[in-house]
């Protein structure tokens, strides 16, 4: 089994540096450009199957890479962001921050971090991601085949956190993947082996998220 997973193109959100969570923002037209050179650089992939989160900017990321494709797509809402609750349409860039302080233990200290009402800690999205994995290495129907995944930054990373077996403190590895950015995985027996992580099929700039 080899998986490609994606985290989605760029949004207006994105760019502002708000917390879009569950919240159902669309690609804009500078996301979609970045799809469409994801797809060109995974043209040569023969995909059997596509997960995507439920969101229209993970699922429209899904549409481009594999336009032109019959390829099923599969929604699946264990591969949904991290939901910031009240967070949620917050700022939280350098110079616009508009959430408590304690929110900075979102980045420097997961393990630290306290979900604000009606959202979820890490534990939470570890949780859920990691049982998505175990269903999906365990599927016989598909331990030939190459699977795209389309999700987000923050479970994008909890995906890998339970590949690579790390504790929470360490949940977000290597950093916020770039927009479109691919990581390649392969599974045998149901053990992941991390090929390539966080790799992108453009040229363009796009900031970081610790701007």
């Amino acid at each position: 089994m080899r998986l490609y997973i994606v985290r989605h193109g760029e949004t207006e959100w994105n760019k502002k540096r708000r917390l879009q969570g569950q919240v159902d923002i669309p690609l804009d037209e500078f996301g979609r450009t970045l799809a469409r050179k994801t797809a060109k650089g995974l043209a040569k992939i023969s995909f059997d199957v596509c997960y995507t989160s439920p969101l229209s900017r993970a699922k429209e990321t899904a549409e481009l890479i594999l336009e032109g494709r019959e390829i099923p797509i599969i929604e699946d809402g264990r591969i949904i962001e991290m939901s910031f609750g009240e967070y949620e349409g917050k700022s939280c860039s350098k110079d616009g921050w508009e959430l408590p302080e304690e929110f900075h233990r979102f980045f420097d200290g997961p393990e630290r971090y306290t979900a604000p009402p009606e959202g979820e800690d890490f534990a939470d999205v570890k949780k859920r991601t990691g049982e998505f994995l175990q269903e999906l290495y365990h599927k016989k129907e598909y331990q030939d085949s190459s699977i795209l995944i389309t999700t987000h930054g923050a479970a994008l990373a909890g995906l890998l956190n339970n590949m690579k077996g790390k504790p929470i403190s360490e949940y977000w590895g290597l950093g916020v993947h770039k927009n479109c950015a691919v990581t390649e995985v392969q599974v045998t027996s149901g053990i992941p082996e991390i090929l390539s992580e966080n790799v992108v099929y453009y040229d363009d700039k796009v900031e970081s998220w610790d701007k």
